[in-house]
C-alpha cells in the first residue's frame, strides 16, 4: 500500500512480541524503510515485507543499558550513541515520519528529532512502572514522550494507565490493540510436533523471570499426571534463569514431564495441540500476544491477572484468571480444567469469536496507518 514515507526504528533484530507486531504492521508498506540498532532474523522478515532495511554498523551493542538499571551505564557508550543518532538523523530526513517501535529506539529517535524535525510516533510495548524500569529511565521516557512524540501508541488500557500515571500526557496516548492474522486449521499430530500424549499444558514465552515459568513448574509438582512444554528461549541475557529452570526440573524429578522446546516457528500448531495454554507472568503485561494467539487457536487459557490479561480475557469470560505468582492457585485451576474441561472450552469458543472482532491484524493496521497519516499531514 502506498502511504507516507515512514522510517521504522527498532532496537533488536531478534523477533519477540514487539517485533512480531512490527512485522505484521509493515506488510507491503510502499516507500517505508527500517533502521535496526542490532542485526538478526527481523532484517530478513522486514525485507520480505518490501522495506529497505539498514542495520547499525557493527550493531549498537546497547545491552549494557538495562531497563531496570541506572542510565549511567550508557556513559561508556556515549560515542557510539552519538554516531547512531547521526545515522538516524540522516535517514529520518529522507522520510516523512519516524516510527520508534521499542524503548531504546524511541529514546534515540527522540533525541535525534531535535535536529531532523520529523514527526515522531512511539509504539510503546511496555508497562512504564518501577517493576520494569529504573526511576531515571521512567522520567526520561516520559519527558521525551511529552516533548517529542506526536503520538504514543499502546496496546491496552493497562499500558495507557501506566503511561499517564508516570506523568505522560493523556492527550498523546492512544490504545491500539495488537492484531494477529487468522490461520487455517490443520490436522494435528502430537508425535510429529514432538509432543507427548496425555494431559498437556503449554507455556509460550521467552524465558524470563517476570514471565513466571518457575511458577508453572512449581504448580506442576501438584499435578503428577500432567506434562508441560515450555516454548521459547532466553533471548535477552537471561541464560541464568534458563539454567535455574533446568536445575529445578532435575532436582524435583520433573525431567520426564517437562520439555524445553526452545524457539519454534510452528507456535500456532503447538497451541492447537496442547490441552491448555498457561500465561504465567508475575509482573503486569502491557498486552500479551500469547493470550490472543491461544484464543485464536481455540485452546482454553489460564492466565495471571496482571496488566492487560483481564482486559483481553473479558475479566474471565473468555479465559480463566488466577493471582500472579501463586503456584497453588494455578495448580488448583489446572486441576479443575483436567477434571472437567467443558466450562473452559466454552470460554475458549467465546474467546475465538472475540479475537476475530477485536484483535484482527487488519483492525490494527487501519488504526495505526490512520495515526501515521495524521502525523505526516502535520
Amino acid at each position: 500500500m502506498a502511504g507516507p514515507r515512514v522510517l521504522f526504528v527498532n532496537q533488536t533484530g531478534v523477533p519477540s512480541g514487539a517485533e512480531y507486531v512490527l512485522a505484521s504492521l509493515t506488510v507491503d508498506w510502499l516507500g517505508a524503510s527500517a533502521f535496526l540498532l542490532e542485526g538478526g532474523p527481523l532484517e530478513g522478515i522486514l525485507s520480505q515485507n518490501g522495506l529497505s532495511v539498514s542495520v547499525a554498523p557493527e550493531g549498537a551493542r546497547l545491552g549494557a543499558i538495562r531497563r531496570d538499571r541506572s542510565l549511567l551505564a550508557a556513559l561508556p557508550l556515549a560515542g557510539r550513541l552519538f554516531r547512531l543518532m547521526r545515522l538516524l538523523i540522516s535517514s529520518a530526513r529522507r522520510h516523512e515520519v519516524v516510527y520508534a517501535n521499542s524503548q531504546k529506539a524511541f529514546m534515540l529517535s527522540a533525541l535525534a528529532s531535535y535536529l531532523h524535525r520529523r514527526p515522531l510516533i512511539w509504539h510503546l510495548h511496555d508497562i512504564i512502572d518501577e517493576r520494569h524500569f529504573g526511576a531515571l529511565q521512567r522520567k526520561l521516557q516520559v519527558f521525551l514522550a511529552n516533548g517529542r512524540a506526536r503520538r504514543v501508541i499502546v496496546p491496552s488500557e493497562a499500558a495507557r494507565a501506566a503511561f499517564i500515571a508516570a506523568g505522560g500526557r493523556a492527550d498523546r496516548v492512544q490504545v491500539v490493540p495488537n492484531g494477529i492474522a487468522p490461520t487455517q486449521p490443520a490436522p494435528l499430530d502430537r508425535a510429529a510436533l514432538g509432543l507427548p500424549e496425555g494431559p498437556l499444558l503449554g507455556v509460550f514465552s521467552r524465558l524470563a523471570r517476570w514471565k513466571g515459568q518457575h511458577v508453572v513448574l512449581e504448580a506442576l509438582k501438584a499435578l503428577p499426571d500432567v506434562r508441560c512444554v515450555l516454548v521459547g528461549s532466553a533471548l535477552f541475557g537471561e541464560d541464568a534463569y534458563r539454567e535455574e529452570l533446568e536445575s529445578f526440573v532435575k532436582r524435583e524429578g520433573l525431567s520426564e514431564r517437562v520439555i524445553f522446546l526452545g524457539q519454534r516457528q510452528d507456535v500456532p500448531l503447538l497451541m492447537e495441540a496442547v490441552d491448555v495454554v498457561v500465561h504465567s507472568s508475575v509482573d503486569p503485561e502491557p498486552f500479551g500476544l500469547t493470550l490472543v494467539e491461544a484464543m485464536r487457536a481455540g485452546t482454553p487459557v489460564i492466565a495471571t491477572d496482571a496488566g492487560a490479561s483481564a482486559e483481553i480475557l473479558e475479566n474471565g469470560a473468555a479465559g480463566t484468571l488466577v493471582p500472579p505468582g501463586d503456584a497453588a492457585a494455578l495448580a488448583a485451576a489446572l486441576q479443575r480444567f483436567f477434571d472437567d474441561p467443558q466450562p473452559f472450552k466454552a470460554k475458549a469458543e467465546r474467546a475465538q469469536t472475540r479475537v476475530a472482532r477485536v484483535y484482527g491484524v487488519d483492525v490494527m493496521r487501519r488504526a495505526i496507518r490512520g495515526i501515521i497519516e495524521e502525523a505526516a499531514s502535520g
